[in-house]
């Protein structure tokens, strides 16, 4: 008869404050998420006292990537599951729900691989907690033990780390898009004034109205295979040599 595992309760008690201030501080200049995360594992260690802890994140493919382990054997039993596809880490993801394990060897059944290759890295019991916003996945938050498991509170402790984790994660991506939209948007700002400029050197040059000027640009760019930001660019500089640019019919001289 299987041994009634030891439960884990959580540790620290003046650290979790400081730790969940850690957590949420994403929005420092320099986020490395990478490194956010790692910090995320070796802190489950610590606060919760569990023996290794591990993180699968999706990457712009939706595809399941191990992003963080605390430890080497995590490391290895986390990138096994995912070569097998099979596991509770893989589970608590697809379902979006806590997936608790208290004793693998007597789950063996629900994950038979995966159950042998924790016992060979010396774990008994494993929490996957997935890292979930509203309808939003985007990773589990895996806890690894050998002879114990986390009690309640230890595992709604670790939810809530992994909640932490999950918004600003989520915030620093919302972040990074809302950079690169006003980055594309001020490409755009600036590459319109760029044409408007090229048009007046036309209209001016050959006494044409500013749409036979945008006419005439739109045409070289495609003649050429050239991007009009291009062709712009070396009517406003001089660069470009003009003869020709505007077909005589447009009314140039």
């Amino acid at each position: 008869m299987p041994r009634e595992p030891l439960e884990v309760t959580t540790t620290g008690g003046g650290r979790l404050a400081p730790v969940f201030v850690e957590l949420a501080d994403t929005s420092l200049t320099g986020f490395d998420v990478t490194e956010f995360l790692h910090t995320l594992t070796l802190r489950c260690v610590e606060v919760l006292a569990v023996d290794a802890a591990g993180i699968l994140l999706t990457d712009q493919t939706d595809r399941l990537q191990l992003v963080a382990a605390s430890a080497e054997h995590a490391r290895r039993l986390e990138l096994f599951q995912l070569r097998i596809g099979q596991g509770p880490c893989l589970d608590a993801f697809a379902t979006g729900q806590p997936v608790l394990s208290r004793d693998l060897t007597a789950d063996a059944g629900r994950w038979p691989d995966f159950a042998s290759a924790a016992a060979e890295h010396g774990f008994t019991a494993v929490l996957a907690l997935p890292m979930r916003l509203r309808d939003t996945t985007i990773g589990a938050l895996n806890l690894f033990t050998a002879g114990r498991t986390l009690d309640e509170a230890g595992q709604a402790t670790g939810q809530a780390m992994a909640d932490i984790a999950t918004i600003g994660i989520l915030s620093a991506r919302a972040a990074a898009r809302r950079d690169l939209l006003a980055g594309q948007l001020q490409t755009a700002l600036d590459t319109r004034v760029l044409i408007e400029q090229a048009k007046g050197v036309l209209a001016e040059r050959h006494q044409i109205s500013m749409e036979q000027a945008f006419t005439a640009l739109r045409g070289r760019a495609r003649s050429t295979n050239t991007k009009l930001t291009e062709v712009a660019t070396g009517v406003v500089t001089g660069h470009l040599d003009l003869s020709g640019l505007v077909p005589s019919e447009t009314g140039g001289t």
